[in-house]
């Protein structure tokens, strides 16, 4: 699974890059046609740069869970040994994967409800973009349970070393 979760992490990688390169376009297009007379003005840049940033944030959410750079709050004191930074990271960890299941649950029923509709401008199904959220949840429950996995093994190493 380990193997799994390494090529999906680097596969998510390279789409969030090659999105962050096409948004380049249609946010240019609108730009240039903005304040030029060169082209006329394309209405579909706006909605195609929006589908593309939503994409953009919900791949650069799952990244954030796999590098543990998503943020946090300081709710919880910081950690003076290794089992309690365990401990800490497995709350953090049990809260996101709480929210995994809601983002894959009402994802899904949101995901459902997109491919009875359409784009107004591009004419895109609107599924293929509300399927981000479902994908997102999943994606963080595949890899919190490499980090719930670590959790569990920093605790149980740090015990059986005899640290209090």
């Amino acid at each position: 699974m380990q193997s799994f979760a390494n090529g999906y992490y680097r596969f998510l990688q390279w789409v969030l890059t090659a999105l962050m390169g096409f948004i380049i376009l249609p946010v240019s297009l609108q730009i240039i046609s903005r304040y030029t007379g060169l082209i006329p003005r394309y209405i579909w840049t706006e909605e195609i740069a929006r589908f593309c940033f939503v994409w953009i944030v919900m791949i650069g959410a799952m990244i954030a869970v796999r590098d543990d750079s998503h943020f946090d709050v300081d709710i919880l004191p910081q950690p003076k040994s290794k089992r309690a930074q365990g401990i800490r990271n497995l709350i953090v960890h049990v809260f996101i994967a709480i929210m995994a299941l809601f983002f894959s649950f009402y994802g899904f029923q949101f995901a459902q409800f997109g491919f009875a509709q359409s784009s107004e401008m591009s004419g895109i199904n609107m599924a293929s973009i509300y399927v981000s959220f479902p994908l997102a949840g999943l994606t963080w429950g595949l890899f919190l349970v490499e980090k719930v996995t670590a959790d569990i093994k920093l605790i149980r190493s740090v015990r059986a070393e005899g640290e209090p």
